[in-house]
């Protein structure tokens, strides 16, 4: 079976990564046990569903849970949200393709990624698939999570705007210039939480999210029933325009792309690059040469180092450049790396991000 390279910058004497994966099926725990175990640094504990995993959790806490999500006794987001309520771990969904939306829910509930169930009428993990799952396992290892507990009931006290929306002069944005923002590791919750805030005629936006195929869509449907610009997966040709975000489709490079005046994306197959399809250096770069001064780039958290040296030359071509900061990354591989190559005008807490991105935007 092959698998990625072996890991060569692991301390020595660094004990390893206990990584326990839960699925009731036992070719699925045994095929991702083989393609950890076969990589250095991982100890692989199974579980065939919760409850016995929370039997072995008592005695052997793992650094990362590979969590199913459809199984007998106790379902996988409800297990997720035992797990981010009385003990918080770093969980990755393993989900096959038909549970894209309840994968995007248990993100929302404290996942921190979500990789594509092995299909088992083919014979072990092709090479990719094996370093997707290497590195995403990884990265979930260095992930801050925190403990979750169940919101308050929102207050029914009500303002004026119930009834007459507040005067709001219309502000007028620099319509033309194009926003690229990468994401990976804890990247769905950021992304939420810049997008949200943004006004429905906010300039055109292109995200690429590490998310294998069939989950993008869910996520971006996910995103766009709480987002005021519309958000919806891309397909290859579409327009890219004020007031729309496009997320790139799982296992596919998203490109910006310009014929005379009208912008819009290619989308396209490829091998993986800086490990990962879709990159964020593909996005970036191709923002870099068809839009130049006229962009700004985000970097969001994430492990690796995807999206730096596009981010380089998004900045080299006069394009603006921010970056999420350590304190508020789940995992800061990303923002660091992109920031030590000097890609970066400004690293700013997540919660910043969108009043920095709109006063970038803003007409002078």
């Amino acid at each position: 079976m092959a698998t990625g390279p072996k890991s060569a910058d692991r301390l020595a004497g660094e004990p390893p990564t206990r990584v326990l994966v839960v699925d009731d099926s036992a070719v699925v725990r045994q095929t991702l046990a083989a393609v950890l175990s076969a990589e250095e640094g991982f100890e692989v504990l199974s579980a065939a569903d919760p409850l016995f995993a929370i039997e072995k959790m008592d005695r052997a806490r793992p650094d990362v849970i590979v969590l199913d999500l459809e199984m007998p006794r106790m379902d996988g987001v409800t297990f997720l949200r035992y797990i981010m309520k009385e003990c918080p771990l770093p969980v990755v969904v393993c989900s096959g393709l038909s549970g894209g939306l309840t994968a995007v829910q248990a993100l929302e509930q404290g996942a921190v990624a979500v990789v594509e169930k092995p299909r088992l009428d083919v014979r072990g993990f092709l090479f990719e698939s094996a370093v997707l799952l290497i590195d995403t396992v990884r990265g979930a290892a260095q992930a801050r999570v925190r403990r979750r507990t169940a919101p308050p009931p929102p207050s029914p006290r009500l303002s004026a705007d119930a009834v007459l929306p507040a005067f709001r002069p219309r502000v007028g944005f620099l319509t033309d210039t194009v926003v690229a923002v990468g994401a990976s590791t804890g990247g769905t919750e950021a992304l939420r939480a810049l997008l949200v805030p943004l006004p429905a005629d906010a300039p055109a936006m292109l995200v690429v999210q590490h998310m294998p195929a069939g989950f993008t869509r869910p996520f971006a449907e996910r995103l766009n029933q709480v987002c005021r610009m519309e958000v919806r997966e891309a397909a290859d040709g579409d327009a890219v325009r004020a007031g729309r975000v496009l997320v790139a489709p799982g296992d596919r490079h998203m490109m910006l792309d310009r014929r005379g005046g009208e912008r819009f994306v290619r989308v396209t197959e490829g091998p993986l690059v800086s490990r990962h399809r879709p990159s964020v250096d593909v996005l970036f770069r191709s923002v870099a040469q068809a839009s130049g001064p006229n962009a700004v780039g985000v970097i969001l958290t994430g492990m690796g180092d995807d999206g730096a040296a596009g981010l380089l030359e998004m900045r080299q071509s006069g394009a603006v450049t921010l970056a999420q900061d350590e304190k508020t990354s789940v995992v800061f591989g990303m923002p660091r790396a992109a920031i030590a190559r000097g890609a970066v005008d400004a690293a700013l807490p997540l919660d910043c991000l969108p009043a920095a991105l709109l006063s970038r935007l803003r007409r002078t």
